[in-house]
């Protein structure tokens, strides 16, 4: 069995439970190699990344997990998406998530594409009926699909793998975590991914290669 590497969680600094502290170590337990805490940010709190990087220094230079500081742009004007994700990564988020077309909330039309678009972004999250365009702008720009853990936006993730496995897009299984509950194994990713219609033989290349390559990029691995 391969370690967690979970790209997409929230903290108390946008509506998540858990101090990033928490989140570090709860993963920790559960066999994670890295997770990337990724609160909500529109334009009246991006810079609450700063608050998360303060506990990061600590979390990394003690435990044995790598934790990312990051943000998830969320129900913002499409257009200003790549405005926030510059913004954000100038205040030292290293990973961009990007708040997609979820089947379970009015996410405004066109962020999917403003996303795909968008050089800075690493992860179009839960993306709904994503289109085929959409997903293959996303291979060319190097931006990831994910198939969700969370319930609600986990509804679109059988469209998600299926679109994605059409046109050859990267694809990744983040939590969305806001809970305790939420974080989960590698076994149970697994299991979420293959639910989602992912082919076993592309377990691990969406499990453990893809986060990795994500983070090998950015020099953090």
């Amino acid at each position: 069995m391969g370690k967690r590497i979970d790209l997409h969680t929230h903290s108390i600094f946008s509506d998540g439970e858990l101090l990033p502290s928490e989140i570090a170590r709860r993963a920790s337990v559960l066999g994670h190699r890295a997770v990337a805490i990724t609160d909500h940010v529109d334009a009246s709190n991006v810079d609450c990344v700063g608050r998360v990087i303060n506990a990061v220094l600590d979390i990394r230079d003690n435990w044995d997990i790598e934790i990312i500081p990051g943000a998830e742009i969320t129900h913002v004007p499409a257009e200003i998406i790549p405005k926030l994700a510059r913004k954000a990564k100038e205040l030292g988020a290293e990973i961009i998530v990007v708040h997609g077309e979820t089947l379970v909330e009015p996410v405004i039309e066109g962020t999917n594409w403003s996303a795909v678009n968008c050089p800075d972004v690493d992860v179009l999250a839960h993306p709904g009926l994503i289109t085929h365009e959409e997903a293959r702008v996303a291979k060319e720009n190097n931006i990831f699909l994910e198939i969700s853990a969370r319930k609600g936006h986990s509804l679109g993730n059988g469209h998600v793998v299926k679109t994605a496995l059409e046109v050859g897009a990267d694809l990744v299984v983040d939590t969305d975590t806001h809970a305790p509950e939420d974080l989960i194994t590698y076994q149970m990713a697994e299991k979420i991914a293959l639910g989602a219609g992912l082919p076993v033989k592309e377990l691990k290349t969406v499990l453990k290669d893809n986060p990795t390559h994500i983070l090998k990029e950015k020099g953090i691995f």
